[in-house]
């Protein structure tokens, strides 16, 4: 929440879109409340969008979200430190035209 809120108050000001991408890893989901990677990425991006809505006042208008699952890793999924590394989420600024 300190990072997403630092960066809020730098998109603020700022006309961009802003653009959320969810990501987890390799690991199959195993009960709970989501039932496949690809819903546990999206909710991932969903809660970040609406943080940055809800508790940092961004135009809804400015955002969005996506949820990849585990098909673009940031790292190898074969160690528990890339494992890791791939359950994130990536925000974009988009360049205004």
């Amino acid at each position: 929440r300190p990072l997403l809120h630092e960066f809020a108050a730098s998109a603020a000001g700022l006309p961009n879109a802003i653009v959320v991408d969810g990501h987890t890893d390799d690991r199959p989901i195993r009960g709970g409340k989501y039932p496949t990677n690809w819903e546990l990425s999206m909710a991932r991006a969903a809660s970040v969008v609406r943080f940055l809505s809800s508790e940092e006042g961004i135009a809804p208008s400015r955002l969005s979200g996506s949820g990849f699952a585990e098909f673009k890793p940031a790292q190898p999924n074969s160690t528990g430190e890339g494992r890791a590394a791939n359950r994130r989420i990536e925000i974009s600024l988009l360049r205004r035209e």
